[in-house]
């Protein structure tokens, strides 16, 4: 008898024969069970789920996405302007922002230069740009999350995880209850074998002492901008 027999034997003959296996509930809730996607209960939820991630949440009507876009570009140009420090931009102007785009990416850019991800863009060409505006394959309530999935509106998942901003439009009508809504919505994608990528609120992790650090493996900047029907 080895050595790793015998102590498997003692620690069995000490557990005896064991206890009852109880029977495990199967009766999850399934897709359908809650609100339809895009109900307004479902989106307010998701708003403030995704808020609590520290992603900023704005609610714009199909006519007013242009501007929003817009306007949060604008704004970050002018957050990353303090954070350097570098003083008054000529004339006055904050610079013009250039941001890779997905193939379907909804909104304009408003001011900033858009990169087309075609051909693809090397890690290097996207380090060196300010942002990545797409749009997304669903948003889930539940978690404040939302799923890329790869294809025409998401762009690849490397387009929206080099970037230091990341604008992200959402569809009202593509907010789902649960995640088992979500997951059943994103079966065509998964069946296609396409990478999907569930982002809860902008990149961050903790280290040993717990000290919060955003940007280390994704966007360190997340705004979201929810398009009511």
């Amino acid at each position: 008898m080895s050595a790793r027999e015998e102590v498997l034997g003692r620690i069995r003959g000490a557990l005896g024969a064991g206890v009852a296996v109880p029977d495990v509930p199967r009766d999850y809730d399934g897709p359908g069970a809650g609100a339809a996607a895009g109900d307004p209960e479902v989106v307010a939820r998701f708003c403030e789920r995704a808020a609590e991630y520290q992603a900023t949440v704005r609610r714009v009507s199909a006519g007013a996405l242009a501007d929003a876009v817009a306007a949060s570009l604008a704004e970050h140009a002018a957050v990353s302007q303090r954070e350097t420090d570098a003083g008054s931009f000529p004339g006055g102007k904050l610079p013009r922002l250039r941001i890779a785009v997905s193939p379907d990416a909804p909104g304009s850019g408003g001011a900033a230069e858009r990169v087309a991800d075609d051909p693809p863009l090397t890690p290097r060409d996207l380090d060196a740009l300010d942002g990545v505006l797409t749009g997304c394959a669903a948003a889930i309530a539940e978690t404040g999350t939302v799923v890329l999935d790869g294809g025409p509106r998401s762009g690849r998942r490397l387009l929206t995880l080099v970037p230091d901003l990341h604008v992200c439009v959402v569809e009202a009508a593509d907010v789902h209850a649960s995640v088992p809504d979500a997951i059943a919505a994103l079966a065509e994608a998964a069946a296609e074998g396409r990478p999907l990528t569930f982002v809860s609120g902008p990149s961050a992790t903790s280290d040993i002492e717990l000290e919060r650090v955003e940007g280390v493996h994704g966007p360190r900047t997340l705004v979201i901008l929810v398009v009511d029907a």
